[in-house]
């Protein structure tokens, strides 16, 4: 009954680039968990927005904040413009919510060991008055809750979570978990009719310690309860607590997959017999159910599978999601080895007649949106929904053509985006990401992502050449169709040396007159196992380094790690001129200036010129990321600092040398170019809706004069992994 889904997803992403031709999801805003804190609170402080639940009427959300040990709101009546809506103080950690009227239910953990000692309870929070107005001892460790369809009773995973560095995670590690039922009167908990579902014994995986994870109720009254790490699945009457059945989640080969953290995208490995190990699940009607495939001990099959009741499996994505990520430049090979893209998080609703199934890629940060197409039949591969880090809740607001999900990572403490919100509206409408993404190559997909510089073929308008950084290994040039929508990846030149695949950190690529390439490689002065020199490499059209270039000593001993970023080249023969930006200043530098470089191949000479940086703001800093020559003694410049959202400085500056001779290396007087503003990005970063990228790196001018910028997802490392690539048009258009 499997149809390969790999095609149906071929055949989806070019549907979806056809205007009008079936209701598709765009993002229409983002809100940053940290905005919700109240003023006593530290910004600072880690934030996270895990599980998610809506108000009836889809107006306002509620949010677990375990970090914090609170329950967030927010306002949404406006989802394009959403609005904190209140911060819900909590006695523990808050792990998973669901809405009855007015009341919020609040799975909330209180272990003063969480293994050892479980503890925890219900807290119901009055969303009027955003107080937590009675609490319900559970007796254990809560982790997933939900209601079932007739509003009589809410269901509880207690999972009571093993400790993972105790013997290396090996179970059973007790107390044993449980499944709990408590009924709803007049809107309120009854905690009297507490029921506790034993459900030890079952699984053929240490039945003596089960770990429910996640639960989910269809209109029959039937409760659905995956077992994580004992690779079962439970199916309870929650009119009656009885077991109704139970079976074991099963196993997968797995083909074409990169199992192995190398640095390298490469799916032509293979796994077998490997426990699906399911997280979330969600009924798709009566008689069949969805589940997420994570793994958390000993497996983790990288897909979703789609069961009958009775346990047959109808349908199991296999390779497919990973081949997805990888396609769309968001697969995590720095952390692939046991899990993959990590699906963990699933939701179904209908919009309109058609049944939607959302699963959420956790290392991958990307919500995958399906359409079932009955009993006995492969789901329908539509698009794909750009995260915040680490998409955790997934809720769909189907009354309103909404969907929502919520990210549970912050890396703030590092630099890098918050936990976030993000909202999606449904219509008819194209797509609007991905923005880029591979073809495949010997029948699988191109593997990408860290596009840090962009170049224009000479020859030929719309096409281009990108690099990957030190994120990849070795390095590669990837060639590009921009004159495709979205852009198309379409071959990529593995860089070598000596015959032997090399790695360098490439920041910067300019084609060359006579074919081929100088690519730029910024160093790191600073790494203590092994100094890396900013080199300028002269390649050929295979991608074989026909010469390393370092600076000279006088110049390289002022190098910091903030090096060679931009590359291009004016002129040809004996007036051949290759251009460097260098992103920050130097030990050399006066500060608030950066240093262009210029190198002649036919002489060795090398000159510098300054270039002014704009203030940053408190906190951050300014500096270049990429240069192209514009003709006529003027060039483009990225500038830009490393923030996040709308008041960041994200810039095309222009700049001539015209009258300007670079100095000499050395020299006390060096001639400062002066910048004009072509275009500012914020504003077209901020239209995609999400958070606002930092990273812009690449930027190309094409043989018809049109503009390309690109960002650089730094190889879904610390990051959504999402790219935005841009066609400008005409350059100052």
């Amino acid at each position: 009954m499997r149809q390969p889904l790999a095609l149906a997803a071929l055949a989806s992403l070019l549907l979806a680039g056809t205007a009008g031709a079936e209701p598709l999801f765009n993002r229409i805003a983002t809100f940053s968990v940290p905005d919700n804190l109240p003023a006593d609170r530290d910004r600072s402080k880690k934030t996270v927005s895990e599980i998610i639940a809506a108000s009836e009427d889809g107006m306002l959300l509620a949010y677990t904040d375990a970090e914090q040990k609170a329950l967030g709101l927010i306002d949404i009546t406006d989802p394009a413009n959403p609005k904190p809506a209140g911060f819900v103080s909590l006695e523990g950690e808050s792990t998973s919510v669901t809405v009855l009227g007015d009341k919020a239910f609040v799975a909330v953990v209180t272990s003063g060991d969480n293994f050892k000692e479980p503890a925890g309870h219900l807290a119901t929070v009055d969303l009027k008055t955003k107080q937590v107005v009675a609490t319900c001892d559970l007796g254990g460790q809560p982790d997933s809750v939900t209601l079932t369809k007739d509003k009589g009773k809410i269901v509880i995973a207690i999972e009571n979570e093993r400790d993972e560095k105790l013997n290396k995670g090996a179970l059973p590690q007790l107390p044993a978990g449980n499944l709990t039922l408590i009924g709803i009167k007049d809107g309120a908990i009854d905690c009297a009719s507490r029921q506790i579902i034993d459900v030890t014994g079952l699984a053929t995986v240490e039945p003596t310690d089960p770990e429910p994870e996640f639960v989910d109720a269809n209109q029959d009254g039937l409760v659905v309860v995956t077992l994580q790490e004992n690779n079962h699945l439970v199916i309870v009457d929650s009119k009656t607590g009885k077991v109704v059945t139970h079976f074991s989640a099963g196993t997968v080969d797995l083909k074409n997959i990169d199992k192995t953290r190398d640095g390298k995208i490469s799916p032509t490995e293979e796994l077998k017999g490997v426990p699906r190990e399911p997280d979330a699940v969600r009924w798709l009607d009566n008689d069949r159910f969805v589940t997420a495939n994570e793994g958390d001990w000993k497996g983790g099959s990288r897909g979703f599978t789609i069961f009958r009741k009775d346990g047959t499996i109808e349908f199991d994505s296999a390779s497919d999601v990973d081949h997805l990520a990888m396609r769309l430049g968001h697969y995590p090979e720095r952390r692939s080895a046991a899990k993959g893209s990590e699906p963990e998080g699933i939701e179904v609703a209908t919009y309109g007649n058609d049944r939607l199934i959302f699963v959420g890629l956790e290392r991958a940060s990307l919500v995958l949106v399906y359409k079932d197409e009955g009993p006995g039949k492969a789901p329908r591969y539509l698009q794909a929904l750009p995260t915040g880090i680490g998409p955790e809740g997934l809720l769909a607001i189907p009354q309103r053509d909404l969907f929502v999900s919520a990210s549970e990572t912050d890396v703030g403490e590092k630099g890098g985006a918050r936990s976030a919100v993000m909202i999606y509206r449904r219509a008819e409408q194209t797509a609007a990401y991905p923005t880029i993404q591979s073809e495949n190559e010997n029948g699988l997909p191109i593997g990408w992502g860290a596009l840090s510089g962009l170049a224009a073929r000479a020859d030929e308008p719309g096409k281009l050449f990108s690099i990957t950084d030190s994120a990849y290994t070795p390095s590669r040039i990837l060639e590009i169709d921009a004159t495709a929508k979205p852009a198309r990846i379409t071959g990529a030149i593995t860089v070598t040396k000596d015959g032997k695949p090399a790695s360098y950190d490439l920041e910067g690529i300019a084609t060359r007159s006579g074919g081929g390439f100088w690519l730029a490689s910024e160093g790191n002065p600073e790494k203590k196992d092994a100094v890396l020199p900013d080199l300028l490499l002269r390649v050929s059209a295979k991608g074989e380094v026909e010469e390393e270039i370092r600076l000279p000593e006088a110049l390289a001993k002022h190098a910091v790690r903030f090096g060679f970023e931009g590359v291009t080249v004016t002129g040809t023969g004996a007036d051949e001129t290759v251009w460097l930006a260098v992103q920050r200043e130097w030990q050399d530098d006066p500060k608030g200036k950066t240093k262009i470089l210029s190198y002649k191949p036919a002489t060795r000479e090398w000159g510098v010129l300054h270039y002014p940086l704009s203030q940053p703001a408190k906190g951050h800093w300014m500096g270049l990321s990429e240069l192209v020559a514009l003709g006529d003694d003027r060039f483009a410049v990225l500038e830009r600092d490393n923030a996040f959202g709308p008041k960041a400085f994200k810039t095309i500056q222009a700049f001539s040398v015209k009258g300007l001779k670079p100095a000499a290396i050395g020299a006390s007087e060096i001639p400062t170019v002066s910048k004009t503003l072509l275009r500012d990005l914020t504003p077209d970063l901020m239209k995609a809706g999400g958070y606002g990228l930092d990273k812009v790196e690449g930027m190309a001018v094409d043989k018809a004069g049109h503009l390309f910028v690109v960002t650089d997802n730094d190889g879904v490392e610390d990051s959504s992994g999402e790219t935005q690539f841009f066609a400008f048009g005409k350059l100052g258009n």
